[in-house]
């Protein structure tokens, strides 16, 4: 038999746990911890979820970084509209462009986007002075605008400080479809001391403007990795553009004195 309703609910005493404030401290507990995390890390941790699935808004920004990262990749960069007429002026930069003459050649080939082409490789070898303690190279590599970014912020503070200590720095070099193998046909062609790539990264799901600095010692052919030394994850949440210089800076003081580049130089 059926229970008969009470006639009246009693109203909880003042001051007394009515059910929904544990919830609402919970709630704020969690957002708090949430904030904390976002501090620390653009990883994306403890996404929120409906049922088996992701929320709308997570799957809109997976969907919206996803769509960053490829625009990144086949993006064009052109200097003097990313860069301004100006300060490729100042620079005087020397465009050129690798093996791979379109992009579609560039991501099926990658040996293609570590060489020059015949008639770069010719415009290198006479237009820059060989022989320069440091070379500096851009490249667009996977990321175009990593190299849009963060380049104008980090050359201007590399040749300030390469000039502080006295080393000559040759005509900054862009290059069209590179890949990081192409310090070994610059070091052919012009035979620095130190050569330095700054090279846009392969984007992620969260950043798609990362640039990378790769450094060798009198770089040539044959050269692999393991004779090269990196700075990566140049960017707003990553490395900063005057620590990427100071570090970039030290990495080539320390091949110029012991006349080596690879893992037996230490930062």
């Amino acid at each position: 038999m059926t229970e008969p309703l009470p006639a009246s609910v009693p109203k909880p005493a003042p001051g007394a746990d009515s059910g929904p404030a544990p919830t609402l401290a919970a709630a704020a507990e969690r957002q708090s911890l949430l904030a904390a995390i976002r501090a620390r890390t653009p990883a994306r941790l403890m996404l929120s979820r409906q049922g088996g699935s992701y929320s709308t808004a997570v799957q809109v920004g997976l969907r919206q970084d996803h769509a960053a990262a490829i625009d990144a990749v086949w993006r064009e960069l052109e200097p003097e509209t990313e860069w301004g007429a100006a300060f490729c002026s100042r620079w005087r930069f020397l465009k050129t462009l690798s093996a791979a003459a379109t992009k579609e050649d560039y991501l099926r080939r990658p040996d293609q986007g570590r060489i020059f082409s015949p008639s770069s490789a010719a415009d290198v070898a006479a237009e820059c002075p060989p022989g320069a303690d440091l070379q500096i190279v851009v490249g667009d590599g996977l990321s175009a605008s990593a190299a849009a970014v963060q380049v104008p912020k980090v050359l201007p503070l590399l040749v300030a400080a390469a000039e502080v200590r006295h080393w000559t720095v040759g005509r900054p070099i862009f290059v069209r479809h590179c890949r990081v193998g192409i310090l070994n046909h610059v070091g052919l062609l012009l035979e620095p001391r130190v050569a330095v790539l700054l090279v846009g990264e392969r984007p992620g799901l969260r950043m798609s403007d990362s640039l990378s600095a790769y450094l060798a010692h009198r770089p040539r052919p044959g050269h692999t990795d393991a004779h090269r030394n990196l700075v990566s994850n140049i960017q707003a949440a990553g490395t900063s553009p005057a620590g990427a210089v100071e570090r970039i800076v030290a990495l080539v003081a320390a091949m110029m004195r012991r006349g080596i580049s690879g893992p037996a130089i230490k930062e």
